[in-house]
């Protein structure tokens, strides 16, 4: 049966992207199981994922062959099933120092540059005029307090990634099992009947989220009509020769710092978060309350869990726990 999806994936660091600068990729999708019900999520001019019925002027879009399911991929099972390492917060701090810290580093060269018109001002003529011998070189006076914050957030990085590492090294060295869960399907929501969870693990929240897996690379050049040897699409990387560890890596979309450091592993210990996704409220818990709980997902209503070459519409439980 044939349907058409259209789709404008945000890439690595969408905030700064404009979306109307992304093309949309649309595709008529062939497949022996039948198509979901149609919806759409975004809007034309933003990021975008639509899958409907076929029409009578959709004859002109590029055919690719794709299996759909309700299975979860096993590229899923690997990346977003099992126990995970909250990232270190100073990953976040350094994302918010970015910006500021650059604007620093470029007012300070825009005032070395005009310092001769500051001379009447006492303070930034103090700033601008002169240098400091580090060395055999001179470095201008103001830069020497400004690199120094310039180079903030890649230290902090350096400290978070350090810190990341040696949690994961950690939880290798005592891995956790696997809880126990039974739980039955409801409309946007799950009635959660049993978890039993490993000996010395404390529960504290959990909630029901969905989210739009990263398409496939193969499916997605071929629907743009480039090769694998070509230029990629805004936010995919070319292919990597390594061995891959990350979701992104898997697709060629994790360009940039989309995750933090993983480790050489059987699998990522740090939880890549979703482009696209809506999540329900966290519900506080304790070991005393773990069974017949209804969870309810996002407020906005979401299709159920359907896999596609490019669309992946994709529901999960997140558990938020701690040991001892």
């Amino acid at each position: 049966m044939e349907s058409v999806q259209r789709i404008r994936y945000p890439p690595f660091d969408h905030d700064n992207i404009s979306p109307a600068s992304v093309p949309i990729t649309e595709v008529v999708v062939s497949s022996s199981s039948s198509p979901p019900t149609p919806f759409r999520i975004g809007a034309e001019d933003g990021w975008l994922v639509e899958w409907r019925d076929l029409s009578a002027d959709d004859e002109d879009l590029p055919h690719i062959d794709s299996v759909t399911t309700t299975a979860t991929l096993p590229f899923l099972m690997r990346t977003r099933n099992g126990w995970y390492i909250d990232s270190d917060p100073l990953h976040g701090m350094a994302r918010k120092l970015i910006a500021p810290t650059v604007i620093i580093l470029i007012l300070s060269l825009f005032l070395h540059a005009i310092a001769p018109a500051l001379t009447g001002i006492p303070l930034l003529s103090w700033l601008t005029e002169g240098s400091y011998k580090v060395g055999p070189l001179d470095y201008p006076k103001l830069l020497i307090f400004t690199f120094p914050i310039f180079t903030l957030p890649i230290v902090l990085r350096m400290i978070a990634n350090s810190r990341d590492i040696r949690r994961q090294n950690a939880y290798i060295a005592n891995p956790l099992k696997e809880p126990e869960i039974d739980f039955s399907v409801g409309d946007g929501e799950i009635v959660l009947r049993r978890l039993r969870l490993p000996d010395g693990i404390r529960v504290r929240r959990i909630r029901l989220q969905v989210g739009l897996a990263v398409p496939e690379r193969a499916a997605l050049l071929k629907a743009l009509g480039r090769p694998d040897d070509g230029q990629p699409p805004p936010g995919m990387s070319t292919p990597l020769p390594a061995r891959r560890i990350t979701t992104g890596e898997e697709h060629g979309t994790g360009v940039g710092e989309a995750t933090p450091i993983p480790i050489a592993h059987n699998r990522v210990l740090l939880l890549e978060p979703m482009r696209v996704q809506s999540t329900g409220e966290w519900m506080d818990l304790d070991s005393a309350n773990l069974s017949e709980l209804v969870i309810k997902g996002p407020e906005e209503r979401w299709p159920g869990s359907i896999y596609s070459s490019l669309i992946a519409m994709h529901w999960e439980l997140i558990i938020d726990a701690s040991r001892g």
